[in-house]
């Protein structure tokens, strides 16, 4: 028998540290049904039995003020898994349970993993599980995920509790004041022929719009609830949904206080308070994110990088090339089947497959940051930064997310409680580097920067920030006008990152960068290399400036004339291949360096990586080069995330809005980062 176990629990629980422990690599990872919130699943590793792992969205209570809240509510009252394993903070327990109360009211057999116990008695704290587990009535397992402690016991106890569940005692309501209330309505659902009621009754009582909808009771009914309600209501001097949340917090600090042993003094600041007092404050919280940034840009992108990327992109942009060429060249393929494969495929792929060390490094480094908890630091600092511009901290973590890819970074932005601050956030995106954009920074900063490559890729990410902020500005007094929302945000203690969770997360990402290219680009690969072979009456052309892409860059480049690019350097003539290129980035970034791979090297093969640095340093000159790289940085994102804001703004309107505008910015900054390095003298060489 297959075993469905939900996975519930607030954020920064280690629900995420749980579930990759319990899974592995056996995970896969989509949206939902119907919206864009990230649905994980996988096969439990730990045990014999055949068991998925439905890993819910981390939520803080099962009223449904976000999305993520309504699709874990949703998934656990209409889907009902067989169990419920309910991931509990113990550092934060207080906190923690109040979704616990909530979730045991779901009458789904449930067992409680008590998290993070290392910490718990590193800090001299003291938990009677044994005593938590009778007053709950489910079982409760000290764990430690990120070490694995107690992983073994807590799915034995799971799959006990699956296949014998034990009946339900009284819940934490119903042992208050409003255990009769509650009983009744209980009693009206159950005759009327509805399951869970206990749930029901409880945000029934709530007066929860959503449920009272779904369950079209007879309005007779609803009235002898509404008065129910209103009785319970009067008893308590406040309103019913508030009272119910009064009374759970009440029932919580009664059995901590009961089951739980302070070790620390209050009043006495923990480590991560310690630390919180340099890193979010005023004066240093901002330049210590910038050292901490470029520290990392300067591991991923410099000496360190570099000495790992360049023998990688030998093999792959040399090796492979060469053998392949080998190969097809002994059983005599036609030239055109020639030029397909090894022009047109290995001239591109091989150029981004050789950047994938320098992704993962710069992969590696975020996740580190993310696991340790100064993530949340950062959106906290970001917070001050953000409001005077009308955006608050928290655009900063879907804003953050954009740094990998821009298409779960805009689903990020559900979070945000009002439609200005989405709309704003979006808008902004792009100017958040996406991963996708590292090999075009890398081979030019490469090319023209050698000595300071870490330096001048940090310049590019600094300047995306700047151009965000002062695009707040623009954008708050003209079409986005309002006050920035309140800022609520929890922080978790610091933790030392799971090495097996850093790594499953930088596989996953550097994953995705693997099948993009080996999936869309390569496609685009050979889309590429046919419009550069063939005109647009389908002939073959010796020149690639008749080809079709010839044709469209010409159209295109001259746009680019007063940013230093659209003309070849030291030359009045047009740089066709630029503009083809910058077209084929609206399908993917990575394609800008591919298509150029393909139209600069064409069939020389020896010495790939070099020989397209040697093409670009023809072409250009330093100053042209860093305002193409700024023109990548900030121009629209690809066609899957335009598509992605489409369907998170609901509207064509907005949408091309916010192209128009990505575009416009990238075209002025360009041009004024090339016209006042011109004035200046820098870069002209």
């Amino acid at each position: 028998m297959a075993y469905r176990f939900a996975l519930a629990g607030n954020p920064n629980s280690g629900k995420t540290t749980l579930f990759n422990n319990l899974t592995g690599s056996n995970a896969h990872v989509g949206n939902w049904p119907g919206v864009t919130v990230e649905r994980k699943e996988g096969k439990c590793k730990k045990s014999k039995e055949e068991i998925h792992i439905i890993d819910l969205p981390g939520i803080y209570s099962l009223s449904p003020y976000t999305p993520e809240e309504v699709i874990a509510r949703d998934y656990l009252s209409q889907e009902a898994p067989d169990l419920i394993i309910n991931i509990v903070d113990a550092t934060n327990i207080e906190r923690n349970l109040y979704l616990t109360t909530q979730l045991i009211e779901l009458e789904i057999p449930m067992v409680i993993a008590l998290n993070m116990m290392d910490e718990v008695n590193k800090h001299g704290d003291v938990i009677d599980a044994a005593g938590l587990e009778k007053e709950l009535g489910v079982p409760v397992v000290p764990i430690t995920a990120v070490k694995g402690h107690g992983i073994k016991e807590l799915v034995e106890k799971a799959i006990e509790s699956a296949k014998n569940p034990k009946p339900l005692g009284k819940t934490a309501l119903e042992k208050t004041q409003l255990g009769a209330a509650i009983e009744s309505v209980r009693e009206i659902l159950k005759k009327a022929g509805y399951g869970n009621t206990l749930y029901y009754a409880v945000k029934l009582l709530e007066k929860d719009s959503i449920i009272e909808e779904k369950l079209k009771i007879d309005p007779a009914l609803f009235k002898s609830i509404d008065e129910m309600a209103a009785a319970s209501e009067g008893k308590g001097e406040e309103e019913i949904e508030t009272m119910i949340a009064d009374l759970r917090y009440k029932y919580i600090s009664e059995i901590t206080s009961k089951y739980i042993k302070k070790g620390r003094v209050q009043g006495e600041l923990s480590f991560s308070d310690k630390i919180d007092n340099i890193v979010t404050s005023r004066i240093l919280g901002l330049p210590i994110f910038f050292l901490v940034m470029y520290a990392i840009f300067q591991i991923a992108l410099g000496p360190i990088g570099t000495a790992i990327a360049d023998p990688f992109a030998e093999f792959t942009g040399e090796v492979i090339p060469e053998a392949v060429a080998g190969f097809l060249e002994s059983i005599g393929v036609s030239d055109i089947l020639m030029s397909l494969v090894v022009d047109g495929i290995f001239a591109g792929l091989g150029a981004l497959l050789g950047f994938l060390p320098l992704i993962l490094l710069l992969f590696l480094c975020l996740s580190v940051l993310e696991d340790s908890g100064y993530m949340a630091r950062v959106a906290f600092v970001m917070d001050r930064v953000f409001r005077p511009f009308g955006l608050s901290g928290k655009a900063f973590v879907p804003l953050l997310m954009g740094y990998g890819c821009a298409i779960p970074a805009i689903m990020g932005t559900r979070t945000l409680e009002d439609e200005k601050s989405r709309r704003l956030t979006i808008t902004l995106m792009p100017f958040m580097s996406c991963g996708a954009r590292i090999p075009v920074y890398a081979v030019f900063a490469g090319a023209f920067f050698a000595s300071n490559q870490g330096t001048i890729v940090f310049s590019i990410y600094a300047l995306g920030v700047v151009v965000a902020m002062l695009s707040c500005i623009l954008l708050n007094r003209t079409v986005f006008k309002g006050e920035a929302p309140p800022f609520v945000m929890e922080l978790p203690p610091y933790r030392i990152p799971s090495i097996k969770s850093v790594l499953i997360h930088t596989w996953d990402k550097a994953k995705g960068y693997v099948v993009k290219v080996g999936t869309v680009l390569l496609s685009m690969m050979v889309v590429i290399w046919f419009c550069q072979t063939f005109d647009f009456s389908f002939r073959m052309v010796e020149d690639s400036a008749e080809s079709i892409f010839g044709v469209i860059g010409g159209w295109l480049a001259p746009l680019f004339t007063l940013n230093g690019f659209g003309v070849i350097k030291g030359t009045s003539e047009i740089h066709w291949q630029i503009g083809a290129a910058l077209l084929t980035g609206l399908v993917a970034k990575e394609a800008v360096v591919g298509t150029l791979g393909i139209l600069y090297i064409g069939q020389e093969l020896e010495e790939l990586t070099s020989a397209l640095g040697t093409a670009l340093e023809a072409h250009f000159t330093p100053l042209a080069a860093y305002s193409l790289m700024v023109f990548v940085l900030l121009y629209a994102p690809c066609f899957a995330a335009i598509a992605t804001a489409k369907k998170e703004l609901d509207s064509w309107k907005w949408t091309l809005f916010t192209v128009a505008y990505q575009c416009g910015i990238a075209w002025f900054v360009s041009m004024l980062v090339y016209q006042i390095g011109s004035l200046l003298g820098i870069g002209l060489a």
